[in-house]
């Protein structure tokens, strides 16, 4: 599984359209950012840092054909990058984190 990070409005904006289209920095950069299961919980503490009302998607990567690629990224590591909307079906999971623990914190709590 690989997963997304993201503002509830955001995830509710995407059900309601059958698809994400990404943040502005994933428009900005030409696809949708998503994390390896050991790399999302950085990816809460680096770009998510006092945020809240946000959940964490869950994704199959298999329901996302050749549009997901895994490109180096942060120290050369691949990263998951879907260069086209994330349809909401590719979602497997979506758990809503709380509000009053860190978001890497509560990301780490998720996985287990």
């Amino acid at each position: 599984m690989i997963y997304k990070l993201l503002p509830t409005t955001e995830w509710n904006d995407a059900r309601a359209a059958g698809h994400l289209v990404g943040s502005a920095v994933d428009r900005q950069d030409g696809f949708i950012h998503l994390s390896g299961p050991d790399q999302v919980v950085e990816t809460a503490r680096r770009h998510f840092a006092g945020a809240t009302g946000l959940t964490l998607l869950t994704v199959d990567p298999d329901r996302l054909g050749d549009r997901l690629r895994w490109e180096p990224s942060r120290g050369g590591a691949l990263f998951p990058h879907l260069y086209g909307p994330l349809p909401v079906t590719a979602v497997v999971a979506a758990e809503a984190l709380p509000v009053d623990v860190p978001a890497a914190e509560a990301v780490a709590a998720l996985l287990g």
